[in-house]
């Protein structure tokens, strides 16, 4: 095996596999990544029977071969290269890599045992890259960490012919967003449950405007799919994009029929500033305590944010908003809140028609400070926000919250809590609110 390849193609490349890299593996191999060249290239892929990745790129072949060698080693060596051309050459039971002055030398590792690549599962429909990334961003945040009950750890994906639904709970928040599909077949209609740290992985390989391509094999039940909401599907899932592959399997089981947990009428309804609610919610979460909650008091034309850490520090900061309704108090989880305020910001630029950049700071479902987070918070999400609003509306302080983005240029609603409102938001966030004893 010997080939040439440009430094930041291999690095890109090498990257998303061996983010795929399992961190514990059974056997040794199972850590190791296959590279492959031939007529079409250079393949580099990892499978541990889990997950699988696979990333296919130009290369100069001079010869066409096959090595397995340690994955996460190979990536270290190639964030560390020189800026030029990386030339890669086997001898036996070592690999070879130059660039420029510096060079490496690898033992391969045994590949007779080593698993072949899964096959991808029929194709459900393409999605642009960007919105899919986006809204990946938007809805992981509220899958549930904690794998005692593994549905909650999922993102589902629901197909709906030309809509893709992305929706995720824990059971205090469920999210939910909306994109446009191109199904493989009209009127299509499949679910599939997406282990959420390997969607949010996915979204690292998308591009706003490069189409995504679906894969999963879709229930032929036809009571199946003449229903509200269809089993989930089995076996494997795959995401395809821009020469790289991922694929997973599914997570088994019913999921929450999601959509009737929305509700369609509430009695209060608040429209906030984005960029100044969220900086506030962001600074009384310092001062709220771990389980502490954040309470939102509203006037017709305010609202106070404010949160106590007894007996320690108090946070109090009043933001110009509109409200109606008949219970102007609530309180929330500050993080949960923050997860929902940024995520309905961060999909302000793709509601809005812009698609965003690539989705390679997509982040995680790991609650506050996650790279979700940072991501929603990132520049090309920040002018959005700025100029756009939040709108909040809920019935009583025991009963869950929605929170949705009103577009820029939006014109303020001038009705009551039952006033006009868009029938289905791409993104809704749908938070449970924290019961707090009155403050004497």
């Amino acid at each position: 095996m010997k080939f040439t390849v440009g430094r930041e193609v291999l690095g890109d490349a090498v990257a998303f596999v061996a983010r795929a890299l399992p961190p514990r593996p059974v056997v040794p191999q199972l850590s190791a990544m296959l590279i492959q060249t031939g007529p079409d290239g250079l393949s580099l892929s990892c499978f541990d029977y889990e997950v699988s990745a696979r990333a296919l790129v130009d290369a100069e072949v001079s010869e066409p071969g096959m090595a397995l060698v340690p994955g996460r080693l190979l990536a270290e060596i190639t964030r560390s290269l020189p800026r030029l051309d990386a030339s890669f050459s086997a001898d036996g039971e070592m690999v070879t890599l130059t660039c420029g002055h510096a060079e490496f030398g690898l033992v391969c590792l045994p590949a007779a045992e080593y698993p072949a690549l899964p096959e991808s599962p029929p194709p459900v429909g393409t999605v642009d890259g960007g919105l899919l990334a986006s809204a990946i961003g938007q809805v992981a945040p509220a899958a549930a960490r904690d794998d005692s009950v593994p549905m909650l750890t999922a993102v589902c994906v629901d197909v709906s012919g030309d809509v893709l639904t992305l929706a995720a709970t824990d059971r205090y928040r469920l999210a939910a967003r909306d994109l446009a599909f191109q199904p493989a077949e009209p009127g299509l209609r499949a679910l599939a449950l997406v282990p959420a740290r390997i969607i949010v992985e996915a979204a690292r390989m998308l591009a706003a405007g490069v189409p995504a391509t679906v894969g999963f094999a879709a229930d032929e039940d036809p009571a199946g799919r003449g229903s509200a909401q269809p089993r989930p599907a089995e076996g494997l899932i795959s995401l395809e994009s821009r020469g790289k592959r991922l694929t997973a399997r599914l997570i088994g089981g019913e999921y929450i029929r999601y959509r009737n947990r929305f509700p369609e009428e509430f009695d209060c309804r608040a429209e906030l500033p984005a960029d100044l609610m969220i900086e506030a919610v962001r600074r009384a979460a310092l001062i709220a305590e771990r389980a502490g909650p954040v309470r939102l008091s509203f006037q017709p034309d305010q609202v106070l944010i404010e949160a106590h850490a007894e007996g320690r520090a108090r946070a109090a900061e009043t933001v110009a908003a509109s409200f109606a309704g008949e219970q102007p108090v609530i309180s929330f989880s500050p993080y949960f809140l923050l997860d929902g305020l940024t995520a309905a910001a961060a999909g302000a630029a793709a509601a809005d028609g812009a698609t965003g950049g690539d989705a390679e700071e997509a982040g995680g479902p790991n609650g506050p400070g996650d790279d979700a987070a940072a991501a929603a918070a990132s520049s090309q999400h920040v002018a959005a926000r700025e100029h756009g609003r939040i709108r909040l509306q809920f019935s009583s302080p025991a009963k869950p919250a929605l929170i949705t983005w009103i577009a820029a240029g939006s014109r303020p609603s001038r009705g009551g809590p039952g006033g006009p409102d868009h029938a289905d938001p791409p993104f809704r966030y749908l938070l449970v609110p924290q019961r707090v004893q009155p403050r004497a």
